[in-house]
């Protein structure tokens, strides 16, 4: 399974598009993996603010550690993922290019909706604005401020994900399922790596599935029960597409 017919590797224009690829999924995996702001929260001793004007001052007494729980770091993720996601379709089209096209939009829609989602420069402008305002002002900051949290906040007071974290992770969950089906059936990739894609991607899924058909239930509590159980599996899955990825750049 693991040998690649010469139709697939003749091209040496997608080469370079296959080593750079595969190297932004093996960093995605190995350094900017998703939701790293919870661990990132196991090694040090300031929680997670649960309130705007915690945030504020996280911001202000600890800039990089308020932008790393504002998951700043996913932005580095997601954009790792877009070169991913090109990479795969180049060496996947040939199996199924119409799922391929479908799965590669989806995924780059993912991680545009996600970019501009993503509120922690926002906050951290709204922080420096905070420390100089007066006390009206930083009313209205603190409105502002929870406003923006509403957007995308996986790890936000309640788990609620907001409107853009959902939607990024559904795209992106939707285009890795589809990606890994097709991996099945290709000499490309083994069956191994299309099965962690596919276990990656239904977890991921069966917590957007929840969170939209089951409002009763605790929203922390789902995000718990799914997502990290998801982000190994997606570790894991970006360290084999990568390493994979790679070595196809390098064949002759």
């Amino acid at each position: 399974m693991n040998q690649v017919t010469s139709a697939e590797t003749s091209d040496s224009g997608w080469k370079s598009l296959y080593r750079v690829g595969g190297i932004a999924a093996l960093t995605s995996g190995v350094l900017f993996r998703r939701n790293i702001a919870a661990e990132i929260g196991l090694f040090t001793q300031t929680p997670s603010p649960a309130t705007v004007s915690g945030w504020f001052e996280l911001l202000q007494s600890n800039r990089l550690l308020g932008l790393a729980y504002l998951n700043i770091f996913d932005l580095v993720n997601y954009a790792l993922l877009s070169l991913m996601f090109l990479a795969l379709y180049a060496i996947l089209r040939r199996d199924n290019k119409s799922a391929m096209a479908i799965a590669t939009t989806l995924g780059l829609v993912g991680v545009a909706v996600y970019s501009a989602s993503n509120t922690a420069f926002s906050m951290l402008s709204l922080s420096e604005q905070y420390a100089a305002a007066t006390s009206d002002e930083q009313r209205t900051l603190l409105a502002a401020g929870q406003a923006l949290l509403a957007i995308n906040r996986f790890s936000s007071h309640g788990g609620y994900p907001g409107s853009g974290g959902y939607m990024s992770l559904l795209l992106i969950a939707i285009a890795g399922m589809i990606t890994s089906i097709v991996m099945i059936r290709s000499a490309a990739f083994n069956r191994a790596t299309a099965y962690v894609g596919i276990l990656a991607s239904a977890l991921d899924l069966a917590y957007c599935v929840a969170f939209a058909c089951m409002p009763a239930l605790d929203s922390e509590m789902l995000a718990i029960a799914f997502i990290p159980a998801a982000g190994l599996f997606l570790m894991v899955w970006h360290i084999l597409v990568g390493w994979r990825l790679f070595h196809l750049g390098k064949a002759s």
